[in-house]
């Protein structure tokens, strides 16, 4: 048996060492393993950096809570996931779960959704800031650029930019956009951030429009 083991051991041995492995694919399974791991691991140090006391982390965990219990209804949801405790939360669904097929129009079934969304987003925490990203997929054009012509997945993404912002949601606190990927699917993006840290990034995207007229 002991002859059996070393043999199975150089069998594996010179398979490892004539593999080439692909920085792609290696890629897709460490981002993987983060995103499944990183909620399971004690936070990173950029969690207590902007956490200047208790009160900070537990406000930043229970607006992870308040979204975790929006998203908790009969809506088809692939999956709800905290990346980062207390820092970064996503959720993905079907598109068509939240618009009608083939259009742009948000389902009157869940308009209550996004009020939720919006009540959540309103929660004022001093020291912290509450935002949200909307990406949904879309298909690159010919070129591997994503497409410049309006198309159903832009015009969902700004129906619900619209949507959020008559429902009065808190200025800065949603960005939308289109990513390649599957137009089926749509990933929202839950940050909790230091309010230093946004104005940091306010002040410097200001700055950039300024020098760009």
């Amino acid at each position: 048996f002991l002859s059996l083991y070393v043999l199975v051991l150089a069998f594996f041995i010179v398979l490892v060492t004539i593999s080439s492995p692909e920085k792609i694919k290696s890629q897709a399974v460490m981002d993987s393993l983060t995103s499944t791991f990183a909620s399971l691991l004690a936070p990173s140090t950029d969690l207590t950096a902007f956490t200047s006391n208790e009160g900070d982390l537990l406000a930043a965990q229970a607006f992870q809570e308040q979204i975790a219990a929006v998203f908790a209804s009969p809506i088809r949801i692939a999956q709800v996931e905290v990346v980062q405790a207390g820092r970064l939360m996503r959720v993905v669904m079907a598109s068509d779960s939240l618009f009608i097929p083939e259009t742009a129009e948000l389902r009157e079934a869940h308009v209550p959704l996004l009020d939720r969304i919006v009540a959540s987003l309103s929660v004022v925490t001093p020291g912290l800031h509450y935002d949200m990203e909307f990406l949904i997929g879309t298909h690159p054009a010919r070129d591997g650029m994503l497409p410049v012509a309006e198309t159903l997945e832009t015009a969902r993404a700004g129906a619900f930019a619209r949507a959020m912002t008559a429902r009065g949601t808190p200025p800065n606190s949603v960005a939308v956009g289109v990513r390649p990927g599957d137009p089926r699917e749509i990933v929202m993006r839950f940050f909790v951030r230091p309010l230093n840290e946004v104005r940091l990034e306010f002040e410097r995207t200001s700055r950039h429009r300024e020098a760009a007229r």
